[in-house]
């Protein structure tokens, strides 16, 4: 029969590797976010620093845009960006349609955050911290944009896909019908709220971790 000391023994021993395993696991991703690259060419690193400004030029566009904000695109590349959003939200709605109408009706706002979300832990895998901060900042972006999207789930006066609006069609305003069947249609302006500070924090997160990344990268090229 085993004595209860050696009982305690084990379990004592069970808990250390279980605090090692994930002392390592933390310690992988921080090296992984923080690897710099080795034998890049001047080309690949001055692409990233122009990169970077691209992030710091639009990351500040997105976080000074007001949530009640026109839905007119001021430029070429706010339009390319609201379009590979766009594609990300319809085919959310179309591969949840398995899990029902709820997250059917999530699903698009859902994938335009969890695709970027999904390529950040992918790039951490291949030790690519810089192309994964961009990641984040473009899962930042996407929840400013869907910020109007929620806010607008009393009003219904977004113009929708397709040109109409969620008080011309019933049924058709994702948020609306979220929120609706949560009871929580009065919360639309605080989740909108929400989902834009978020959004703020993701893209500033990610600018300090690219840019950081790029410096590093340059202190090392220049000693």
């Amino acid at each position: 029969m085993r004595r209860d000391g050696a009982e305690d023994f084990d379990a004592d021993a069970r808990d250390d590797d279980d605090e090692r395993r994930r002392g390592g696991l933390w310690a992988e991703l921080r090296e992984a976010a923080f690897e710099l690259p080795s034998n890049e060419t001047p080309v690949a690193f001055w692409g990233r620093a122009v990169f970077w400004l691209f992030m710091a030029y639009y990351g500040w566009y997105y976080v000074t845009l007001s949530i009640s904000r026109s839905q007119t695109k001021v430029s070429f590349v706010d339009y390319i960006i609201g379009m590979a959003d766009l594609v990300f939200h319809e085919a959310g709605h179309i591969i949840l349609i398995p899990l029902g109408s709820f997250m059917s009706t999530l699903g698009g706002s859902l994938f335009q955050v969890l695709i970027p979300a999904i390529c950040l832990f992918a790039f951490l895998k291949q030790r690519n911290g810089f192309a994964a901060a961009a990641m984040l900042w473009w899962a930042g972006q996407n929840l400013i944009d869907v910020a109007p999207y929620i806010g607008d789930a009393s009003a219904q006066r977004l113009i929708l896909l397709g040109g109409v609006t969620g008080r011309d069609v019933p049924g058709y305003h994702d948020w609306n019908n979220l929120l609706t069947r949560l009871d929580m249609l009065e919360y639309d302006q605080a989740l909108a709220g929400l989902s834009d500070a978020l959004g703020t924090a993701a893209i500033g997160l990610a600018l300090l971790w690219s840019g950081y990344l790029v410096w590093m990268q340059y202190r090392e090229r220049s000693s």
